[in-house]
């Protein structure tokens, strides 16, 4: 049996997701140019990464187009742009929220189609609804995933009737979210026990892991959850994400002990690519508001809001959150 709990070897069945531009384009509304998103597809194929999530597939009837960048639609033309057929080892990805794609419309076959994975994001309540999904793409030729999201907010037993459901459908694997960054290493290992358990141990199936920075605790909880025996593991250059962003794609580079990952293509991207974006005043990352969202496992759009009212008063915005005025 693999001894997941070493990481100081080379553990083949690690495979890194970077969502780059997918977690990052809810900072600018997916504003990305095409040289970037086609640097950063070279980079990533250059570091090895194993998936790139290109943006979300969300049907254009339920948003202002004029209000985002494309990759909040990822249309198939727009992804071939960047890379053509994808004559790389790296898979494809995009990211459709339930309740937000238009299956018969969005979802052309396999076949016709560059995208390789269908991440189907959802909470507890909608897991019936993201069930379909998953079926739907999967009949239609492609691997799937359900990301359910906000897991820090529902009880084990709903969470485990959850991925009793899921484990039965066709998907691949079956992602942890810390959502709202509110967990610690000790609850990402039970959590990722109850997932493995059930998904893996039972269902036959992968788990993987999307973590949010609030508490400075991305990194940690994503080593702790390939510890225990999670394969699948997302990140973001630099940790661009919407508020206290994610997982920095480089430091699992960095970590991984597989040759196939290699730093150096990352670092000149970043010196390239995202240095220019902070310079030009996009703002992301680790802030004590999301300190304060993730030690109360609040949405962190909270701390968006106080931050964009250029607010101080760290102690009296805690105690309303709290309740206590």
């Amino acid at each position: 049996m693999e001894d997941v709990g070493n990481l100081q070897t080379a553990r083949l069945s690690i495979k890194l997701l970077d969502a780059t531009l997918r977690d990052g384009g809810l900072v600018n509304s997916f504003y990305f140019t095409d040289d970037f998103v086609r640097a950063l597809y070279k980079a990533n194929a250059a570091s090895g990464v194993d998936i790139m999530e290109f943006g979300y597939k969300c049907s254009e009837k339920l948003f202002d187009v004029t209000k985002f960048g494309k990759w909040k639609f990822c249309k198939e033309q727009d992804i071939r742009d960047i890379v053509g057929n994808n004559d790389t080892d790296m898979k494809i990805s995009v990211m459709g929220d339930v309740g937000r794609v238009d299956l018969q419309q969005d979802v052309i076959p396999k076949k016709d189609s560059v995208i390789d994975l269908y991440r189907i994001a959802c909470y507890v309540n909608q897991v019936p609804t993201a069930i379909e999904m998953i079926n739907y793409c999967h009949d239609m030729g492609y691997m799937t995933s359900c990301n359910i999201m906000a897991i820090s907010k529902n009880q084990e037993s709903d969470l485990r009737n959850a991925l009793e459901e899921i484990g039965k459908s066709p998907v691949d694997m079956v992602y942890i979210v810390d959502s709202f960054g509110a967990l610690y290493p000790e609850e990402i290992r039970r959590v990722a026990d109850m997932y493995l358990e059930i998904i893996n141990g039972k269902y036959g199936k992968q788990v993987g892991i999307h973590a949010h920075n609030n508490q400075q605790l991305a990194f940690a909880n994503e080593i702790d959850a390939l510890a225990q025996g999670v394969n699948y593991v997302d990140g973001t250059v630099n940790g661009l994400g919407r508020g206290a962003g994610n997982c920095f794609t480089e430091a699992l580079l960095g970590f991984l002990k597989n040759p196939r990952y290699r730093l150096e293509p990352m670092l000149k991207f970043i010196r390239e690519y995202m240095v220019p974006l902070k310079k030009n005043g996009l703002v992301w990352g680790y802030d004590v508001p999301y300190l304060i969202t993730g030690l109360l496992n609040v949405h962190p759009y909270a701390a968006i809001d106080f931050i964009k009212a250029d607010r101080y008063d760290y102690e009296d915005w805690m105690n309303h959150l709290i309740g206590i005025d």
